[in-house]
């Protein structure tokens, strides 16, 4: 089967075409997963007329198979365990820990690098998109759904332009919806599905970050902003 999306921008509209009926939502929020859900979430914030911000999560990745989820972390110390992968890869307790804590450095790092000192934003009765470029095991965006549970949303919609059957059957039963482009079979990874895959980098992220909240409409508010003035 031939690629089914250019690049992220691509993707990222195609999938804004599948979610344009929550646009005009109150307090609706485009959430990115760093790095490469957030072109895709870029576009679809930008097509919804929503804010955009990140939540940081990061892959726990199998020993020498990176790219193989064992589970995943992410902000507000939520970890997310894959049961099946560490019984039949023989992972061991020691194995997985050294690993998190690792990826919890990185995490910390891209968490202040991306914020830059601004705070989280309050998602109290929000509706929240959560935006990935694609999904295969569903451990990571799993891992952010339970995250973003924390902030006690209105809606909370899991969202990338390509998913596994299995990830989408998942994620089903942590997110209220979950919004894809395509599920196809088999699946073998995100990257297979796009044309152009390249590595977004950290300043890709701050660059959109800083583009989307310059092309914010005057007078939008915030998360915290919406929060504050309901409880004033």
């Amino acid at each position: 089967m031939p690629p089914l999306f250019l690049n992220r921008v691509d993707a990222g509209r195609q999938l804004a075409h599948r979610l344009r009926h929550l646009a005009g939502q109150p307090n609706l929020m485009v959430l990115g997963l760093p790095r490469g859900g957030v072109p895709v979430a870029f576009e679809v914030a930008t097509a919804l007329g929503a804010p955009l911000d990140v939540l940081t999560v990061r892959k726990i990745g199998v020993p020498g198979h990176e790219e193989l989820a064992m589970g995943a972390i992410a902000t507000g110390g939520v970890r997310v365990e894959n049961p099946e992968i560490l019984s039949t890869l023989g992972i061991s307790r020691r194995q997985f820990d050294q690993v998190v804590a690792v990826e919890e450095r990185e995490l910390e790092r891209r968490e202040h690098a991306f914020r830059k000192g601004r705070p989280f934003p309050d998602l109290r009765q929000a509706t929240v998109i959560l935006v990935d470029d694609g999904v295969a095991t569903g451990s990571t965006m799993i891992a952010a759904l339970r995250a973003l549970r924390l902030h006690s949303p209105a809606v909370l919609v899991a969202a990338a332009p390509v998913m596994s059957e299995g990830a989408l059957a998942d994620l089903g039963r942590v997110a209220d919806s979950c919004v894809t482009v395509a599920t196809p079979e088999p699946f073998r990874g995100v990257g297979e599905w796009y044309s152009d895959f390249t590595q977004t980098s950290d300043a890709d992220v701050m660059e959109l970050l800083d583009r989307a909240s310059a092309a914010a409409p005057a007078g939008r508010r915030t998360g915290n902003e919406v929060a504050n003035a309901s409880h004033s």
